[in-house]
């Protein structure tokens, strides 16, 4: 059973910055999909970025331009670095892997953008 720790939440102002990290147990080389989803109160989870691996990289829309998805397999780790932060981006953050059709979630990790 893969772990994935995510950190690197907190309180921000509109404008500022945070970088998200995800640690996985095991090697990332294996994972077939490699990805950052929210979910903000009252809403449902949505995804946030997402790498497909040799297929593509996908943003959302919203975050298109602002966020940044990355990886580095030396750590087994996955970031997202977020630019531009506004108040509609507050919600708990979910790392998410799959591997052969398995997926994998972190707990979540909170971040608040204050106006």
């Amino acid at each position: 059973q893969v772990q994935l720790v995510e950190s690197g939440g907190g309180l921000v102002t509109t404008g500022g910055s945070l970088t998200l990290s995800c640690a996985a147990s095991e090697t990332i080389l294996a994972m077939n999909v490699l990805g950052w989803y929210r979910q903000a109160p009252g809403k449902q989870r949505e995804t946030v970025a997402r790498i497909t691996v040799g297929v593509s990289t996908y943003y959302a829309d919203s975050v298109k331009g602002r966020f940044t998805i990355s990886r580095d397999n030396a750590k087994n780790a996955i970031y997202l670095q977020m630019n531009s932060l506004k108040p509609e981006d507050t919600a708990v953050y979910y790392c998410y892997m799959d591997r052969a059709n398995v997926n994998y979630w972190g707990k979540g990790t909170l971040v608040t953008v204050s106006s």
